[in-house]
C-alpha cells in the first residue's frame, strides 16, 4: 500500500511516499480503507520530536516509533478483529488512528464512530482530534453553561472553529479572537462578536468572560486573567509555543501553580480519544449544529506540503490529506 513514512525526526523533508505492507490487525482492532486524513499539530510535533517531552511520552526517543504519519482518519471498514462487535466491514467511519496518511490504517474501536451521513469523508477527517479537543475543553474542563460569556482565542483555527460552533450550540454568547483574514469566517460560525487581535487585546474591555478557551498559546496568563470575570474559568488547550523541552506545556504548569492563589479557575488540558465524544460530534454534525471548516485538501503524495502549510500557521479551519 501507499503511505507517508518517516524514519528519523526532522522537518517535513523527512516525509516520503513509499510502498509498504498493509498492516495486520489484532482481535480488538479495525482495519480501515482510508479516504481522507486530517492534519493537526500532533502530526508535526511527532514528526519533529519536539517538544522533547513527547519522546519520553512513548513516541520514540531517537526516532518515531510509528513510521507512518497521521492521526485522524475517515474511511470504510475493511475488516475487524474477532473481538470487535461495534463495527462491520463496509461501515463508513471516522476517528483516530496512528498512521492515517496511508491507504489502510488500523484503529481501536473505542477511538472510532460512524461517519455522519451529512458529512463527506474530507469533512469527517477534519473532525476527530480538533473536535474532541474543543468539546472536552468546553464541557469537561470549562463546564460551559447556557447564557455564559465565552471567549475563544484562535477561533479561526482547527480547534477554535469547532469551539465556537460547540459553544454556540451549548447556548453561550461567544466572542472569537482571530486575525483580520478570518473575521468573516468566525462570524459565520456563530460568534456574536469578533476581536481582531491586530487591533485590540482580549482584555481591552475588562474582565467580562465567564469562560476563556485559549487555543493560541502565546498570551501571558496576566492578560488572560484580566479578561476573565471573577470566578471565571480559563482553559489552556494543547502545548504550542514555549521551549524545546516542554513546549507550551510550561504555561499549563505555571497555571497550575498560580491557580490555588487566585479566585479564578485556571486549567490546562490535553485531549483524550473517546468514542462517546466522537459519537456526540457526529450527532451534532448530522443535526447541522457543527460543520468542519476545511481550508484546503492535499493528495496523499503531497502530504508533506500539508504539514508545511500547517507549520506556517494561520490556517483557516483544517487541512485534510485525501487518499485515492
Amino acid at each position: 500500500m501507499k503511505a507517508i513514512v518517516q524514519h528519523r525526526y526532522g522537518s517535513a523533508d523527512e516525509l516520503a511516499l513509499a510502498d509498504i505492507d498493509r498492516p495486520a490487525i489484532g482481535d480488538d482492532e479495525v482495519l480501515i480503507g482510508g479516504r481522507a486524513a486530517g492534519v493537526d499539530p500532533s502530526v508535526w510535533h511527532i514528526m519533529e520530536g519536539k517538544p522533547y517531552l513527547i519522546r519520553a511520552a512513548g513516541f520514540g526517543m531517537r526516532a518515531p516509533k510509528t513510521e507512518v504519519r497521521g492521526s485522524d482518519v475517515a474511511g470504510v471498514v475493511e475488516a475487524v478483529g474477532a473481538a470487535v462487535t461495534r463495527f462491520t466491514p463496509g461501515d463508513e467511519i471516522f476517528g483516530m488512528s496512528a498512521g492515517s496518511f496511508a491507504e489502510f490504517a488500523v484503529a481501536r474501536p473505542d477511538r472510532l464512530a460512524l461517519k455522519p451521513a451529512r458529512l463527506t469523508f474530507v469533512e469527517a477527517a477534519a473532525m476527530p482530534t480538533s473536535g474532541v479537543t474543543a468539546l472536552q475543553a468546553l464541557r469537561d474542563r470549562g463546564s460551559v453553561k447556557a447564557g455564559q460569556r465565552v471567549l475563544v482565542i484562535g477561533a479561526g483555527g482547527g480547534v477554535g472553529s469547532f469551539a465556537v460552533q460547540l459553544a454556540v450550540d451549548f447556548g453561550a454568547h461567544v466572542t472569537g479572537v482571530c486575525g483580520p483574514a478570518k473575521t468573516a469566517l468566525v462570524a459565520s460560525l456563530g460568534a456574536e462578536e469578533v476581536i481582531d487581535y491586530t487591533r485590540d487585546e482580549v482584555d481591552s474591555k475588562g474582565a467580562r468572560f465567564d469562560l476563556i478557551v485559549d487555543t493560541a498559546g502565546n498570551r501571558p496568563l496576566s492578560i488572560l486573567r484580566r479578561a476573565l470575570a471573577p470566578g471565571g474559568t480559563l482553559v489552556l488547550v494543547g502545548g504550542e509555543g514555549g521551549g524545546a523541552l516542554l513546549g507550551g506545556i510550561s504555561r499549563n504548569l505555571k497555571a497550575g501553580v498560580v491557580a490555588p492563589f487566585v479566585g479564578q479557575t485556571l486549567r490546562g488540558m490535553l485531549a483524550r480519544g473517546d468514542s462517546a465524544d466522537l459519537e456526540y460530534l457526529a450527532e451534532r454534525a448530522q443535526a447541522g449544529a457543527i460543520t468542519p471548516q476545511v481550508e484546503q485538501t492535499f493528495p496523499l503524495a503531497h502530504a508533506a506540503d500539508a504539514v508545511r502549510r500547517l507549520a506556517d500557521g494561520h490556517v483557516a479551519g483544517k487541512l485534510v490529506v485525501t487518499v485515492p
